[in-house]
């Protein structure tokens, strides 16, 4: 289907200026993308997903076309970046929220801060737990790597194994190319100072759930070892409408890995979303 919208906008905001992309067409949906990839990674669900929504895609600070941060920034100041940009476009009513890693930390963020303007979240890979302490012993020395060296082959390979399977990244190369392309291509600083806020300085957002009124899909990947099923769904359970969908046969990127898989739970889950009667939990095929 032909979008009926497809403009790129540049908002400034509390986190620099973001590149903001709107296609598709029907009520207004924003994706947030995971961290080391840009808003080009919703590109094997997209055309589904527009065909249903108004996407608002916008690319994080250091990513895509965006501002390279200058300074460390806090979830908060994306979910205001968020609203920043919803106002600048003229979306006065609720919006669904889409989120990867990252996204999804943002739009727990948002939901529970300003829930008049959220009617469903669906956090995709995204742990609600801090880096645990085994997670930081290797993840800080390659922050450390990464703003001494660059980013260096092994590097870029570490990234594309953490959010990727073995299967995906045979199969799949492009998607390979994809989540390292950011990496490869961002300003160094920016980059640092947008890991280090994201990713090493995430809080704890278990304290947040109870606070989430929206109806909310929690969504793991079957072979990400750091957001479980078991996990997922203990979080779901402190939502007040949550539920939690794992996807087999992916990690911690669906979009990209089992996009067929996403786009049916999405679209199921937002037909529920805009019911009266609270569905049973969605079920991603083969599961």
């Amino acid at each position: 289907m032909t979008a009926v919208n497809d403009t790129v906008h540049t908002v400034p905001t509390d986190v620099g200026s973001l590149r903001v992309r709107v296609t598709g067409r029907g009520p207004v949906a924003v994706l947030w993308h995971s961290l080391f990839v840009d808003s080009r990674s919703w590109y094997r669900v997209e055309a589904a997903l527009a065909s249903q929504r108004t996407l608002v895609l916008i690319d994080g600070p250091s990513h895509g076309g965006s501002q390279p941060a200058r300074q460390l920034f806090t979830l908060e100041n994306c979910a205001a970046a968020a609203g920043q940009i919803l106002g600048q476009l003229g979306v006065t009513g609720p919006a669904d929220w889409v989120g990867s890693a990252w996204g999804g930390h943002v739009g727990m963020v948002f939901a529970a801060g300003q829930p008049q303007r959220i009617r469903s979240l669906a956090a995709i890979g995204s742990p609600v737990h801090a880096l645990a302490a085994r997670e930081r012993l290797r993840i800080v020395p390659l922050v450390g790597l990464y703003r001494l060296l660059g980013p260096v082959r092994f590097l870029r390979a570490a990234v594309a194994d953490a959010l990727l399977t073995p299967a995906v990244r045979a199969g799949l190369p492009g998607a390979a190319e994809l989540v390292t392309d950011t990496l490869r291509h961002a300003d160094r600083r920016g980059f640092y100072l947008t890991m280090r806020s994201a990713m090493l300085g995430r809080p704890d957002l278990s304290g947040l759930l109870s606070r989430i009124t929206a109806l909310t899909v929690l969504v793991a990947g079957g072979d990400d070892p750091m957001w479980t099923a078991a996990s997922a769904s203990a979080a779901a359970g402190c939502l007040a409408h949550g539920q939690a969908v794992t996807i087999p046969g992916s990690r911690h990127m669906p979009a990209l890995e089992a996009p067929d898989e996403l786009t049916s739970l999405i679209t199921r889950f937002w037909a529920a979303a805009g019911s009266d009667v609270t569905p049973p939990p969605p079920r991603a095929e083969g599961s």
